[in-house]
């Protein structure tokens, strides 16, 4: 398994794996939790579970093509960090359970990450939100990202309208 641990001075990134199962779902399987994400809220535990197997098979991989991560603050699980590689491009994505919104969890791990990474080569990152995500298009602008698109259409799973979409990229230097 490739196994990757990031510290940061507040957090812990570990692979997510079926160990989370309880605390993903406390913040996946929430409907006011989850109002601005195209692929959640899951719909019960067992989707969650789905998830996460595809997950565990993934860090088993040689070279995985996504990591996700559980973001551990404290002991507790509180979120999820990510980076999914496409053609040399990481697209980073982040959760946390409202509990710890706003307090700069997302950006600390979301730093991590692209720092981990950027020592390996990967170089370009994108991420997307939608527009009416506040907090989060401000973890983008706070990385260092710069605002590349805005596109309608964007369907978030339990919304009933289609929304705006932001992305964002950054560019980092070797």
């Amino acid at each position: 398994m490739s196994y990757i641990e990031i510290s940061t001075e507040r957090l812990l990134l570990k692979p997510l794996t079926t160990e989370y199962l309880q605390s993903v779902n406390e913040y996946a399987l929430n409907e006011d939790n989850t109002k601005y994400m195209m692929y959640l809220p899951n719909r019960n535990s067992d989707e969650t579970l789905d998830f996460l197997k595809r997950v565990e098979s993934e860090w088993e991989k040689d070279e995985p093509s996504y990591y996700e991560f559980a973001v551990i603050c404290d002991g507790a699980h509180i979120g999820g960090v990510c980076v999914y590689f496409t053609d040399g491009i990481g697209e980073l994505g982040w959760i946390l359970h409202r509990d710890h919104w706003g307090k700069g969890y997302a950006y600390e791990a979301a730093k991590a990450l692209t720092e981990y990474f950027s020592k390996r080569g990967h170089l370009h990152y994108i991420a997307h939100c939608d527009a009416a995500n506040i907090g989060s298009y401000r973890v983008m602008e706070k990385l260092g990202m710069t605002k590349t698109g805005e596109y309608g259409g964007r369907k978030n799973r339990s919304a009933d309208h289609e929304s705006v979409e932001y992305q964002y990229e950054l560019h980092m230097v070797d």
